[in-house]
């Protein structure tokens, strides 16, 4: 399949949807000009990787309408098991385009913190939205794939935490996809204002197969002078899904950003994860776990660029790849001008499971200042024959041996998810993308 550059939707049903959705004028107007210009725009260039006949524009629905949950005990077992609903404060659940079910405790509602579906927030917080909505983090005329988002944004969810709120308790969204006609343009934008902290955790799930899905999903994390946001996901969209994922952290003056993600998707999938530490003394620390299997082909391009002086950027990247399956890790670390006394670390590590099997680890550093530090490690191999003898030799069956090894490469980064549901999740996943 080639990717078409006629959309199946014209610019009068994205404006009629925009209007059914009681949308602010400025929103409809930026969903009409991106459409406008995304035959104009390029595609965006993934390094060492040809996405030009990848699916990403013909899917069979802009949106269905699903039935909500009026309770946590109506979802299904494999939602269930992701979350824990005798404590289940603040969760917002969307199935395919319907915001299905949201809570958020009163003490953080008194306290300011807004928890909602991006349709709603666009709505009833217009202002505080249109602040911040792709502006900072992902540009509308970034490429195709970003306009096309801007146009069809179809679901999503919005977090705000005010100046000066640390908020205890993690706060998770769980996003179904359980109709394969539905396509996902999900948007989800979390902010931290001033002195404020949170984690926020999400998963994608997919519980049915999917033909030609498509996926174009973005995230901003803004975080303002002295914020702390902990953002945590894993992806689990199913084979027929081609993803286009963009996740963006901006960070402030002395604020942090720390990603733990699990891109565990089965179809071809493209991911980009940048952060910006514009502040001095910001910190951005991305953690990701990947594994690939049967032809998948995946592209992962992680990102840290450091604008503030005595800004610390470290990238943490470890993957699996199995059968036929092969993935592009690209690390790069970039200190512009005047950023002096930063510090850029990266390691990239991959382990190949089978002889046709494909992973390519590229550092890059791109230093413009001399007052720095910086450094770089990567690799790509077999399991360790070392770690099997000795495994084996205690009496553990071969199957068994290569099996803890790969859990444990992949324990850095599962073991930074805050959500003991979530954590067990990735590690059945890998359980059993890696059998």
């Amino acid at each position: 399949m080639t990717t078409e550059t006629k959309l199946p939707i014209e610019q009068e049903t994205i404006s009629s949807y925009s209007q059914q959705n009681n949308e602010p004028s400025w929103l409809t107007e930026l969903r009409v000009q991106s459409l406008a210009e995304f035959e104009n725009l390029p595609m965006p260039k993934p390094d060492k990787t040809k996405i030009d006949k990848w699916n990403f524009t013909s899917f069979k629905s802009h949106t269905v309408e699903s039935q909500t949950f009026s309770s946590l005990e109506e979802l299904p077992e494999e939602v269930k098991s992701l979350i824990n609903i005798e404590e289940a404060g603040n969760l917002y659940i969307q199935r395919n385009n319907t915001a299905a079910f949201i809570s958020l405790n009163e003490d953080l509602k008194n306290q300011g913190v807004i928890f909602t579906d991006i349709l709603t927030a666009a709505r009833e917080h217009s202002d505080l939205v249109q602040k911040y909505f792709m502006k900072d983090g992902v540009k509308v005329n970034e490429h195709r794939l970003a306009a096309l988002h801007a146009a069809l944004m179809n679901g999503g969810a919005f977090l705000y935490v005010p100046k000066n709120v640390e908020v205890s308790e993690p706060i998770q969204s769980v996003f179904i996809a359980d109709n394969a006609d539905a396509a996902l343009f999900n948007h989800v934008l979390v902010v931290a204002d001033t002195n404020s902290s949170v984690t926020y955790v999400e998963n994608y799930i997919s519980t049915v197969e999917a033909e030609n899905g498509v996926a174009n999903i973005i995230t901003e994390v803004i975080a303002g002078d002295n914020a702390k946001v902990a953002y945590g996901a894993v992806d689990t969209l199913s084979k027929g899904y081609t993803t286009y994922v963009n996740r963006r952290g901006v960070a402030g003056r002395d604020a942090r950003i720390e990603w733990a993600l699990g891109l565990m998707n089965d179809g071809d999938t493209i991911s980009d994860n940048t952060t910006y530490l514009i502040g001095d003394g910001s910190f951005g620390d991305t953690k990701t776990v990947v594994v690939g299997r049967g032809e998948q082909k995946q592209n992962f391009t992680t990102k840290v660029i450091h604008f503030g002086k005595r800004s610390e950027g470290y990238i943490l990247k470890h993957g699996v790849m199995k059968d036929s399956a092969s993935s592009i890790f690209n690390g790069i670390g970039k200190i512009e001008h005047g950023a002096s006394k930063s510090n850029a670390e990266q390691e990239s590590r991959v382990l190949m499971l089978s002889e046709k099997a494909r992973g390519d680890a590229n550092p890059i550093l791109l230093i413009d200042e001399d007052d720095v530090t910086a450094g770089h490690a990567a690799s790509v191999g077999r399991v360790d024959p070392v770690q099997l003898y000795y495994l084996m030799s205690r009496g553990i069956p071969k199957q068994e041996a290569e099996r803890l090894v790969i859990h444990g490469f992949l324990a850095p980064v599962v073991n930074q998810l805050p959500i003991e549901g979530v954590k067990k999740q990735l590690t059945e996943v890998i359980e059993r993308k890696v059998r």
